[in-house]
């Protein structure tokens, strides 16, 4: 439990099992109708809660399990934020497509409405994270929620301002008017900034893990930074021609299959007349 590439390993399993994970759950509710994702919703509210209840008892815990423990249950709390977004419950007031003609201005406040009650939502968990770990020994449930927080709020605004690849075949129907805010540009000149300041990040939680005191920081300092370099790789996949979305495909449920109804020769079915 102590050993920091089994900690950077976890951090990868953990990120790509449950990204695919809700994906996969997302994508069946597609075929299920709005009610599955409403259930998704209400199903997953064990995540929530037992992520809640975890961070809370771990804020003491200064050891390398409690650092693990605060780890999982940011991502669990993460986790079912994100599925209430993508199921469309709790998304934004916006939910129409944003018109061609419509000016950069116009498209930001639209794209605005479309994730606004997710965002709130997000900001007002990460304070009430940040007011409970005040003052106590474990500080990485907290930093996994901050560093998750930034991270998809910089992927949101190169999605905006534009970049070249854009997968839109993971989202769910609930959410089938969130590409027309995006657009398609060879680079954006947030981009540089976004990827200098997670390679930052990535830096300085190296730093720390390398000199950590405990081993409770060492993993914990080991698991942010596996962690930001995972949204630093995000943020590249953007611009890069590799097949990322080869992560994720094969976990996305097939469509119902629809048997096809038998087709009759008029000319047949007059000769039996």
């Amino acid at each position: 439990m102590t050993n920091p590439w089994l900690a950077a390993l976890s951090a990868l399993f953990l990120w790509w099992f449950s990204t695919g994970i809700i994906i996969w759950r997302v994508k069946q509710a597609d075929h299920q109708g709005r009610d599955a994702h409403l259930w998704s919703v209400i199903l997953g509210l064990p995540l929530l809660v037992g992520g809640a209840v975890v961070f809370r008892n771990v804020l003491d815990d200064d050891s390398a399990k409690g650092a693990y423990l605060g780890f999982l249950s940011a991502l669990a709390i993460w986790a079912w934020i994100e599925l209430a977004f993508l199921s469309g419950i709790v998304a934004g007031p916006n939910t129409a497509a944003c018109p061609p003609h419509a000016g950069t201005f116009a498209r930001f406040l639209r794209a605005c409405g479309t994730i606004l009650w997710h965002e709130l939502l997000l900001m007002g968990t990460m304070g009430a994270l940040a007011i409970i770990t005040e003052g106590h020994a474990n500080i990485f449930g907290l930093w996994t929620f901050v560093i998750l927080f930034f991270a998809r709020i910089s992927a949101k605004l190169n999605l905006f301002f534009g970049v070249p690849r854009i997968h839109t075949e993971f989202l769910p129907q609930t959410l089938s008017h969130l590409p027309s805010h995006f657009r398609r540009a060879p680079m954006n000149a947030g981009f540089p900034l976004s990827v200098s300041a997670l390679t930052f990040a990535v830096a300085c939680f190296l730093e720390r893990a390398v000199s950590a005191p405990t081993d409770g920081h060492l993993i914990g300092f080991t698991l942010l930074s596996a962690l930001t370099l995972l949204a630093l790789l995000e943020h590249w996949f953007m611009v890069l021609p590799l097949p990322d979305q080869k992560l994720w495909r094969w976990m996305i449920p097939a469509p119902p299959s629809v048997t096809p109804a038998p087709v009759t020769d008029p000319a047949l079915t007059k000769r039996k007349h």
